[in-house]
């Protein structure tokens, strides 16, 4: 029985240490998930029953009679944390189940509800012998919940177990699967000792019952040490990434062990070496073991550093092939995920600067704890910050150098994605200059087949309305045919007038753009005067743009006219032109039923029309006159009581001296 002591002793202390080195690890690790938390406190619970424990088997060997307070403490710490345990065991496991997106059980909250219920009613009934502090069983502490606790805890450990053969039939990975089972098997063993130490009344020797209690007491130990093999090696739970928080808790907790180790070992052997001498020696052995420990950790640091470069350039080949695409947005948005996926991070995002200003364009709240930046610059052309914010407390050194290596690389990608989007985007513009050419040569063919022989046909059928003998019938039909012509060469106006491209020069022109307003609505007041609409025209003194007199004209008398178009009978077509912001703004608003939302993307392109006569080209010349004058149009609808559009038009002013 006293070699079971010191390995009560020793596994006790273990365990203490091991759950306190799992609670610096998840706090160390701030990952803002149930299960962490769940995980946090069966680590606390297990702490107390550890620590509590040895506290009351140190208080055993070293009092022949233990003072009553230490007892009733030492109980109180064990108590509070082992009442815990099964409740927490099935809430973590439940945790899990909702953290792997598997299905979550409609049962867990009331699952939750009658286990931290049972926790309640289990203290109730051990608070008499703590108020009394006697009858402590601090071999087999269950017994002081009764019966009814040590079947509760059997059923909570083979729920668990359950639940671990279920995650490893799931599992991601081999290694993954074979500690889930390593799990399930253990927490099997745990229930099935449960009901031999505490249910089965079989006379048993005591050797065997203590051998039992003190397995099943080491075996959350065991557990938790393979778990810490998992993080490491797998990066199992997803902290393995945080190796540095991993290597520097290690590192301190394997000393405290030691030097408890020192601790027992000098009172073990007191009767033949003074506790100083023993301890001097066995600090001494320590650097036997400096170099081969310096090695291995070299070894490892050096390795883990390998990895993390493979791992970014591989990242990086994936960005290049997606940079490729020549969509930057895209690009930058890929990045950010690929880097908070690859490294596991709780955000990442980019934020650009302009090169010549160093002005923030933020689009995430850099202002929040614990972000770490690393620049991407490339002078003269990219200047840009990607930001991350790690669930630890900080970044382990390969971490950070990977990011350097990220960000080297990174200028090289988004060049080649803006070189091809330029590219795209040229090719688009001269496919569609060739296209524009060839529908202006179609235009042209079409002006000529078409224009001269209804300019004749229109010139016959007038001669013959003016001839006294033509019944009144054939007038009238005549008439309607000299409408359908005249309806016919405007279209082929319109035609000419979208595909004839801008005249050499007549970019660098200029005119008066209150002048061709006032033309352009002098002539349409009647068509607005025909329909009973009033047009309203307003214009802020002299305002020279960098537009041809003839562009200008394109732009107002389509405007106009589909403002006259769309406006009801009664209603009020606004024309109006100002100075803003070193440009000239036209605004030309109607109170027709305005546009619907899925329209407003199309109603610019060619030939889309919703107009049963109309050609679909009006508001293409617009967009297509603004284009060439380097202006920007700008639609709004509705503007006011769920009516009307507004179409503004920026021109850039006249330079002076031209």
């Amino acid at each position: 029985m006293g070699t079971l002591v010191y390995v009560r002793l020793i596994g006790y202390t273990a365990g203490t240490l091991l759950m306190l080195f799992w609670m610096v690890v998840i706090l160390g690790y701030r990952r803002q998930r149930n299960f962490e938390r769940v995980f946090f406190f069966l680590c606390l619970a297990l702490f107390f029953f550890y620590g509590g424990s040895l506290l009351a088997l140190n208080a055993q060997i070293y009092y022949a009679q233990p003072p009553p307070l230490l007892t009733t403490f030492a109980w109180t710490v064990l108590s509070g944390g082992l009442c815990f345990v099964p409740t927490l065991l099935v809430h973590l496991h439940l945790e899990y189940a909702t953290a792997r997106n598997i299905a979550q059980p409609y049962y867990k909250r009331l699952v939750l509800t009658l286990g931290y219920s049972l926790v309640i009613l289990f203290a109730i009934r051990a608070y008499p012998r703590l108020a009394v502090a006697q009858g402590f069983d601090f071999l087999l502490p269950a017994n002081n919940f009764g019966k009814s606790f040590a079947v509760y805890f059997a059923l909570a450990a083979a729920a668990g177990a359950i639940w671990q053969f279920r995650f490893s039939r799931i599992a991601n990975n081999k290694n993954e699967k074979i500690f889930h089972v390593l799990t399930g098997t253990g927490l099997s063993l745990c229930a099935l000792l449960l009901l031999f130490v505490h249910l089965l009344d079989f006379p048993f020797p005591p050797v065997g019952t203590a051998f039992a209690t003190a397995l099943l007491e080491f075996l959350p130990i065991l557990l938790f040490a393979a778990l810490i093999y998992a993080v490491q090696k797998y990066n199992f739970l997803q902290i393995g990434r945080q190796t540095n928080l991993i290597y520097a808790v290690t590192v301190t907790f394997l000393a405290l062990l030691y030097l408890a180790l020192v601790r027992r070992v000098s009172g073990l052997l007191e009767p033949v070496l003074p506790p100083e001498a023993t301890a001097s020696i066995l600090l001494f052995v320590l650097v036997i073991f400096v170099e081969p420990i310096q090695r291995i950790l070299a070894r490892r640091l050096r390795q883990t550093a390998e990895d993390r470069v493979d791992a970014v350039w591989r990242l990086v080949r994936e960005i290049r092939e997606k940079a490729r695409e020549g969509n930057l947005d895209a690009l930058i948005r890929f990045v950010e995920a690929r880097v908070k996926e690859q490294f596991e991070f709780e955000e990442a995002w980019i934020e650009i600067l302009e090169p010549s200003s160093h002005v923030f364009r933020p689009r995430s709240n850099s202002d929040r704890g614990g972000t770490e930046s690393f620049s991407i610059y490339q002078q003269e052309r990219l200047n840009a910050i990607l930001n991350i914010r790690p669930y630890g407390a900080m970044l382990s050194g390969e971490v950070e150098t990977a990011m350097k290596l990220l960000c080297e690389q990174l200028p090289a990608a988004i060049d080649v994605a803006r070189l091809i989007e330029e590219k795209l985007r040229l090719e688009r513009e001269l496919a569609e200059r060739e296209r524009l050419a060839a529908l202006g040569q179609m235009a042209a063919s079409i002006s000529h087949n078409l224009k001269n022989p209804l300019g004749s046909i229109k010139t016959i059928l007038q001669v013959q309305l003016e001839n006294p003998e033509m019944p009144d019938s054939l007038k009238s039909e005549t008439q309607m045919v000299l409408s359908e012509i005249s309806r016919l060469s405007n279209k082929l106006a319109q035609l000419l007038q979208f595909s004839r491209p801008a005249v050499l020069g007549e970019a660098n022109s200029s005119c008066d753009a209150g002048e061709v307003m006032k033309e352009v609505t002098e002539v349409l007041c009647h068509e607005a005067e025909r329909k009973r609409i009033h047009l309203q025209v307003s214009s802020n003194g002299n305002l020279p743009v960098a537009v041809g007199k003839e562009a200008l004209s394109d732009i107002l008398s389509n405007l106009i006219v589909n403002g006259l178009e769309a406006a009801p009978p009664s209603g009020k077509v606004t024309v109006a032109a100002a100075k803003e912001n070193e440009r000239v703004l036209i605004r030309v608003d109607d109170d027709g039923k305005g546009i619907p939302l899925e329209l407003r993307e199309k109603i610019l392109q060619p030939f889309f029309t919703t107009k049963t006569q109309g050609t679909g080209l009006g508001l293409a010349i617009v967009a297509k006159r603004v284009a060439e004058a380097n202006g920007t149009l700008e639609l709004e609808s509705p503007i006011g009581e769920g009516r009307g559009t507004r179409f503004s038009v920026w021109l850039p002013l006249r330079e002076e001296g031209k």
